[in-house]
């Protein structure tokens, strides 16, 4: 990292806010603790990106090379277009009002920043990340839920949690998974975050699992629970043959990300609807 004296004033105001809450933060959360604009958050950003004293995230940063240098920061930024293409698609499924869970995933980060289009909804998550997204904003109810915090997931998960999660009747669950199999169903690294994701399952009327097409390929060795709960998938490209036929077994509905055209206007790649 380069030293403090190559750093302008507000290079070092920008790295000092980030220390004080802890090494990540969203731009707008460093644009009112600095008292200036998000767009000369995400210029100073920019500079000190180059210079490798932060990472820049979708809608925030983190420092680099403290113990704040997490595998969560690092998984969000691959596969980010994927990611936002998702996160847009599953937007058009969220309707002002709306109770919703949504967990700690990576591809779930894009998709509480595009929530914040949405008025009045509620929402309930082990989730820092999705929490300080959400909070505050457009009438929005969030819910923070307990438990023994993961470092590597910025989220709390064990027996508190799930039990706080239940308390919850949502009308969807906004989940990711690590990897998906043609015969196990949608499999996590964490039997943990696959304990969490079946009580949350269990109360949502409906549940939407959203993920790039790369978690088709990964395994992973813990099944939360059964594939034919799940009632949408949004991926960015449709599953090969074997995987499609089982998704269809599941009675699981698929919706391919949207692209943006030169215009600015957004087009399925693929109508959603049974695999």
């Amino acid at each position: 990292m380069a030293k403090n004296s190559s750093h302008s004033r507000r290079e070092l105001q920008l790295l000092d806010a980030l220390r004080r809450v802890g090494g990540s933060a969203r731009n707008a959360e460093l644009a009112a603790m600095l008292d200036v604009s998000e767009e000369t958050v995400r210029r100073t950003i920019k500079s000190l990106s180059k210079r490798g004293a932060v990472a820049r995230v979708h809608g925030g940063a983190h420092l680099i090379g403290t113990q704040n240098d997490l595998s969560f920061h690092r998984r969000i930024a691959r596969h980010s277009s994927e990611k936002q293409l998702i996160a847009l698609t599953v937007l058009d499924r969220v309707a002002d009002g709306m109770s919703l869970f949504l967990d700690v995933g990576s591809t779930t980060s894009f998709i509480a920043e595009e929530l914040r289009a949405r008025q009045n909804l509620m929402v309930a998550t082990n989730s820092i990340g999705v929490a300080q997204t959400l909070v505050g904003h457009n009438g929005n109810r969030v819910y923070l839920l307990g438990g023994e915090m993961h470092r590597a997931e910025l989220g709390a998960f064990g027996h508190v949690t799930e039990r706080q999660a239940r308390r919850y009747a949502y009308d969807m669950a906004i989940l990711s998974a690590d990897a998906l199999h043609a015969k196990r169903g949608f499999l996590y690294l964490s039997e943990a975050e696959a304990a969490l994701a079946s009580v949350v399952i269990d109360t949502a009327e409906q549940t939407l699992l959203a993920m790039t097409h790369h978690k088709c390929t990964a395994t992973a060795p813990h099944r939360g629970f059964d594939a034919d709960d799940v009632t949408h998938l949004v991926t960015d490209r449709m599953p090969e043959t074997e995987m499609a036929r089982a998704l269809f077994g599941w009675g699981i509905d698929i919706h391919l990300a949207a692209r943006v055209e030169p215009s600015g206007e957004r087009a399925a790649n693929h109508p959603g609807g049974r695999a």
